[in-house]
């Protein structure tokens, strides 16, 4: 009678991850619209919320995650050979891919000219709550307490920590096992956690998305047109055009794979705009594409801190193109010569959750342009931090899977078997402790 009835039910199909993704999409631009239109207070407030709650659950989970992934990651290059020169290759792919992104994004600004014809002066613009420059940047390396770092969820802060505390473990060798074992078990809960956050994500987009629509209308980011258009075809360019062409001519693999692999990170990174949020995904798709474990769960977390191509390269130099015609200041050579240098060695002052303010302050204070700027940025900012940090973290898989393959570790069966298997799956994979399997 039993094995009837449970014959007999209907099994309700599960929805793809990546449906739910587009579903809050069109739900939160269909509600946002419907907010500014009527003019729906309750409705405005209720999408904030909704986007505000998903971002503070992500900012929870970051200082933690952080310092853990860091030093469970540092030490974890004890268990590879040449440690030391993959650590040193992965820091140079990514200053070469970092100085190939501000490129792109210097060019394309010089030839569409972003700051003309927006109708916005420099009455608009306002000083930002906080700005970064290189004094501060060198300085706030080093904390003056344990605490505050994780309190104010200073990020490079707490990489310096982890990192101090990583080399230690290592050189204390066995004597420091109890407290790797406990960092991991911490690790892995936390990751555990922020799987439930992320599955959040189909809410926390629709929210985020509502929110801005609601907020700035569709009138505001036609002012912006020419400029979103620079940053999102900028970072397209990178992560469809140059990452394929390393992959193919540097890694020697097929790009596509690549993409079927690591989809589901860049996806989540889309939505969420959290490289760090997305670090755990990041992982594993990394791992999935057949780079060994033990150098993925280095490589990732330090990119997931220092690899910004899409908040660091691409976005502060059209940025810094689009303010200095708004305030009517010519760039030079030098000038373009300097944004180039502040990407690729600055890259890692925008160690945070969300945005890339700290880098665009840091870059402004450089050139010597007004401060001011930064808010004329400000409105249409998640918007495009979207498509940022897409790129980052396309960039943040991309350098481990080209160091594997030029120092002949990577695992080829395991990258020409992977595919865009739902995000799902990687749950099951956290709770194993295993690599995922991933079916043709």
């Amino acid at each position: 009678m039993s094995s009837a009835t449970s014959s007999s039910r209907v099994r309700i199909p599960k929805v793809p991850f990546w449906a739910q993704i587009l579903t809050g999409l069109v739900l939160g631009v269909l509600l946002g619209w419907v907010a500014r239109s009527q003019d729906i207070s309750w409705l405005h407030t209720t999408l904030g919320q909704i986007g505000d709650i998903f971002v503070q659950l992500l900012k929870l989970a970051v200082a933690p995650l952080v310092f853990f992934a860091i030093l469970v990651s540092i030490t974890n290059l004890r268990k590879v050979n040449n440690a030391a020169r993959l650590a040193s290759r992965t820091l140079l792919w990514f200053m070469i891919t970092s100085l190939i992104a501000v490129s792109i994004g210097l060019a394309i600004g010089l030839i569409t000219n972003p700051g003309a014809g927006t109708g916005l002066t420099p009455k608009d613009g306002k000083l930002p709550e906080h700005a970064g420059s290189w004094i501060d940047f060198l300085t706030g390396i080093i904390p003056t307490d344990i605490i505050t770092p994780f309190t104010e969820l200073n990020v490079l802060q707490i990489v310096f920590m982890a990192a101090v505390a990583g080399i230690a473990a290592l050189q204390l060798g066995e004597k420091a096992q109890p407290i790797l074992t406990l960092s991991e078990s911490i690790l892995e809960l936390l990751q555990k956690a922020l799987w439930w956050v992320i599955r959040l994500a189909p809410l926390g987009t629709l929210g985020l998305i509502g929110f801005a629509i609601a907020d700035y209308g569709w009138d505001l980011i036609g002012k912006y047109a020419t400029f979103t258009a620079d940053v999102y075809i900028g970072c397209a360019l990178v992560m469809f055009g140059v990452y394929p062409l390393l992959l193919a001519t540097v890694a020697k693999v097929n790009p596509l794979q690549f993409y079927k692999g690591a989809w589901p990170a860049i996806q989540l990174a889309f939505v969420s705009r959290s490289s760090v949020g997305t670090m755990p995904v990041t992982q594993k798709v990394t791992e999935r594409l057949g780079v060994p474990k033990e150098y993925a769960s280095f490589a990732v977390p330090f990119g997931a801190t220092t690899k910004m191509d899409g908040c660091a390269a691409i976005y502060p130099a059209l940025a810094a193109i689009f303010i200095a015609q708004i305030f009517d200041v010519q760039l030079s050579i030098g000038d373009y010569l300097l944004i180039a240098f502040v990407s690729v060695i600055g890259s890692a002052a925008t160690a945070g959750l969300t945005g890339a303010t700290v880098m665009l302050t840091l870059t402004l204070s450089t050139l010597g342009l007004p401060l001011e700027g930064v808010g004329l940025l400000m409105a249409i900012d998640p918007v495009l931090d979207m498509m940022r940090t897409a790129t980052n973290v396309a960039g943040q898989s991309l350098v481990p899977v080209i160091v594997s393959a030029r120092e002949k570790i990577l695992d080829h069966d395991a990258y020409n078997s992977a595919s865009s298997s739902p995000i799902e799956s990687y749950d099951a994979a956290v709770e194993d402790k295993a690599p995922v399997a991933v079916a043709a």
